[in-house]
């Protein structure tokens, strides 16, 4: 199914917002117990890395790839290339692992679900916001 490119950015910022609202949803729900002010900055922390190290590039990258396309209708899994569909894969299938086999403790699950649940989800509004700027460039044209 093709749709118009600029769409691939609705299609980005759901995947993330939905991905970072569950996972930030898990991390929210096993704080109970270790909710202090360590914990706080630890989580801050490990958003922040996720979001200045990771994140914020890609959402970049992707909305520069997408928005550069020559052809108009694109096939709707190409909001993301290959390597990213690998790193998606490998995150949930690791993060599944982790919960499953009770890997760590349920305080690491706490802390550093909540900071990279944030930043996945900071990653979809981006994609949101980018969706909405190229409409608004498109239209000033």
């Amino acid at each position: 199914m093709n749709i118009r490119k600029q769409n691939l950015l609705i299609i980005a910022c759901l995947v993330w917002a939905i991905a970072g609202f569950n996972i930030l949803k898990i991390g929210i729900s096993s704080y109970i117990g270790y909710v202090n002010i360590i914990n706080i900055i630890t989580s801050l922390i490990i958003f922040s890395l996720f979001w200045f190290l990771v994140f914020s590039k890609l959402t970049s990258k992707h909305t520069l790839r997408i928005i550069s396309y020559d052809e108009e209708y694109q096939f709707f899994l190409k909001f993301f290339d290959k390597k990213s569909f690998m790193i998606m894969a490998f995150m949930m299938s690791f993060g599944i692992c982790i919960r499953t086999f009770k890997l760590m403790p349920l305080k690491f699950i706490a802390v550093f679900y909540t900071g990279l649940g944030s930043a996945l989800f900071l990653a979809g509004a981006v994609f949101g916001l980018n969706y909405i700027n190229h409409i608004r460039k498109k239209e000033e044209l």
